[in-house]
């Protein structure tokens, strides 16, 4: 199954995030949308893993999850990967506050005990709004920088768990389930 370790985000606050990004929506871009079902910040990719693996990870999320508390994240600011000229991810920005860095690197010290590959890249938290199809030009884009720019949103959510994610791959999409949660605090 393909899993990940992802941040949910409250349903009232998905709703405010799909309700400010609609000016992207309104363009016509050619961009695969999210649902705000699956709006997530993702800790940790892990890819195809056995099932027989899930409890050794699970008991891993439970040490993170006893070593770290409840902290807010803050929400802000509308980009692109690799760039808004040819993006391939449009997203909403999470601020990189030092308890969100520590968390997302507990997780990583923790499952490379486990034997997943540590991710080397920098670590630039943000909510998948939508996937740009990359046959696209450039100027299927243009002007979506200005757009982004303008756009305001602002918003403040609390992190007070972490889960395992498995991502559903269907031709209707792809979905999203828990796995299990783990309480920030209390390694269960």
């Amino acid at each position: 199954m393909r899993l990940f370790i992802a941040v949910n985000l409250p349903g009232k606050e998905r709703q405010r995030i799909y309700r400010a990004s609609s000016r992207l929506r309104d363009q016509g871009l050619p961009v695969g949308w999210i649902d705000p079902e699956n709006y997530h910040l993702t800790l940790k990719f892990l890819g195809q893993v056995r099932a027989d693996r899930i409890p050794a990870i699970e008991a891993a999320l439970r040490k993170v999850a006893a070593d770290n508390g409840p902290f807010p994240i803050s929400l802000g600011g509308f980009g692109a990967f690799p760039t808004v000229r040819r993006p391939r991810v449009l997203w909403l920005g999470v601020d990189a506050t030092p308890e969100l860095r520590c968390l997302k690197q507990d997780v990583e010290w923790a499952l490379s005990d486990l034997g997943f590959v540590t991710e080397t890249r920098a670590f630039h938290p943000h909510i998948t709004l939508g996937r740009a199809d990359e046959r696209n030009g450039a100027g299927a884009f243009r002007g979506l920088d200005d757009i982004a720019a303008a756009m305001e949103f602002s918003g403040e959510v609390p992190v007070r768990s972490i889960d395992l994610m498995r991502s559903h791959l269907s031709k209707e999409g792809t979905r999203y389930s828990v796995v299990t949660g783990v309480q920030l605090g209390s390694g269960g």
